[in-house]
């Protein structure tokens, strides 16, 4: 396809009434660079059923800058830009002049106010009016571009939430991507305003996503931290700090105490130039918890989804039937917690995880990775796992593969008794009539005899009782965890929610998605 260069906003109509292909948007105030074009490179991906066209723009918002700023002076080179833009990828680069934007001036047009928590902390401390420009200029932007799909960086991880919540408020019609903060070499994110450095400068600002860095390893360490410190350290390099804070990622709000995950970011000047950086703090890998009923589909699912983030996929409910097939296996009887202990303590399960494959469940030596699917422990299951014994047990197993996180857990309890603190909650269901039916097609794929629906309906509904009334973990759903009811919704359809969902709680700078 032809690369198009727009320069007014006619153009930019004709261009976009020519198109019928999905459209993402990467809004840009020029000065491309390396983190740019994956922007463009991403755009290119961001589409389910077909490859999408990338349409860059170019304006240098007067709004977004305070009068002491650098709205003068910032870089523009339209030619280098428009080459970048070809030979990324993208369709056409869009390059208005204020009055395509704002025509008779911005001072005619409506102004966008960010609400105070959203820019009260780190940057919006600092530039009192620098995200309502952002977020006027983006909504307006939008309305001109008109694209299904938008694509921003999380460099500006505070510009980036904001973005995220106008989206959200004024109900757009919109999908927002996001990749990676994109860095040089020598650790340096990418930014236009790298070009303000002199060669000393950046020997010096190359400390500053080091000292970050170092903060992120100590915390993962478990050692304390201390902004007091950083920021020490950071004047310690000859880099004047405006700010070193820690707020909530997706709230934006201070964090001070209790540290278990934030946002650590800062902004220093280097010389003249002002530069920002930052880092997530987690203590662990993330956590995804997966709770439902039986036949929700979960397993299925969970498995899919794994695989798509690469998450290690965690079956507990074939860790509760590995126990029940060795219970039932060894005769004894369900309702004898001395003969269950017993079996206990001298069992040993393991789970061969895996991040693609069906995990293989192995119990004292043998494999019964089929065996455990078989009506007759479906029927069992519900009477073992309610046993407190058997629930502490495999509970205090199932926290211990998940100290490094990581993974993606499913079962009747993960939410609420194994992993309380995971990052995402999903309680994943389906009416029982539906579940009877996967039910029937499950039996039928591994070779087991199948009742009729009706029976396989009444033996769901039994089974969501017994799971829902037992005095020991219960099947409930998590008060923070999100229901998703996945009737008349096909894997595909189920797995890209859960994705989305999964991208509302853990940005991509966390948990790269593996794009092949």
């Amino acid at each position: 396809m032809k690369f198009s260069i727009l320069k007014t906003e006619e153009e930019l109509r004709r261009w976009r009434n020519s198109q019928s292909r999905w459209i993402n948007f990467v809004p840009t105030m020029g000065a491309l660079h390396v983190g740019h074009k994956e922007l463009i490179k991403a755009g290119k991906r961001f589409c389910k059923n077909e490859e999408p066209l990338v349409i860059v723009s170019i304006f240098v918002n007067p709004l977004q800058f305070a009068p002491t700023e650098d709205f003068a002076t910032y870089p523009r080179n339209f030619e280098t830009d428009y080459q970048l833009a070809a030979n990324s990828g993208a369709s056409a680069i869009w390059a208005p002049e204020l009055d395509d934007v704002f025509p008779k001036g911005h001072e005619s047009h409506f102004k966008i106010e960010v609400p105070k928590q959203l820019r009260s902390s780190l940057c919006g401390k600092f530039r009192s009016n620098h995200f309502n420009g952002v977020a006027t200029v983006v909504s307006r932007l939008l309305a001109l571009v008109r694209p299904q799909g938008l694509i921003l960086g999380e460099k500006d991880w505070q510009q980036f939430v904001i973005i995220k919540e106008l989206i959200k408020n004024l109900n757009l019609d919109l999908k927002l991507f996001s990749i990676p903060t994109i860095r040089d070499h020598d650790g340096l994110a990418y930014s236009s305003r790298n070009n303000y450095l002199t060669s000393i400068e950046r020997e010096k600002a190359l400390s500053f996503p080091k000292i970050l860095n170092n903060a992120t390893e100590n915390f993962k360490a478990g050692k304390p931290l201390s902004l007091k410190d950083i920021e020490s350290e950071l004047n310690q390099n000859d880099l004047q700090v405006e700010y070193v804070e820690t707020v909530h990622p997706f709230s934006l709000e201070p964090v001070k105490d209790n540290l278990d995950s934030c946002l650590l970011a800062a902004a220093v000047k280097c010389g003249e130039t002002r530069l920002i950086d930052h880092a997530f703090l987690m203590k662990r890998n993330p956590i995804v918890a997966i709770d439902g009923p039986a036949g929700a589909g979960k397993s299925t699912v969970t498995k899919e989804f794994a695989r798509k983030l690469g998450l290690i996929y965690l079956d507990t409910g074939a860790m509760y039937r590995a126990v029940t097939w060795l219970i039932k296996d060894s005769r004894v009887d369900p309702s004898d917690n001395k003969q269950i202990l017993k079996v206990l303590e001298e069992f040993k399960l393991e789970i061969k995880q895996s991040q693609y494959n069906e995990q293989q469940v192995i119990i004292n030596n043998k494999d019964v990775t089929v065996e455990i699917r078989s009506p007759e422990v479906t029927e069992l299951v519900s009477i073992i796992s309610k046993q407190r014994l058997v629930r502490e047990a495999l509970t205090k197993q199932q926290q211990d593969m998940g100290l490094n996180g990581g993974l993606v857990a499913e079962g009747r309890d993960i939410g609420t008794a194994v992993f309380p603190n995971a990052e995402l909650k999903i309680f994943l269901t389906a009416t029982s009539k539906e579940r009877a039916q996967r039910r029937a097609l499950d039996l039928k794929e591994r070779g087991f005899h199948v009742p009729p629906l009706e029976e396989l309906e009444n033996e769901i509904k039994k089974r969501d009782a017994i799971d829902s009334n037992r005095e020991i973990s219960p099947l409930l759903k998590a008060t923070d965890a999100i229901e998703v009811i996945t009737d008349n919704m096909d894997i595909v359809e189920v797995v890209d929610t859960l994705i989305e969902l999964f991208r509302l709680k853990v940005p991509e700078e966390v948990w790269p998605t593996p794009y092949s």
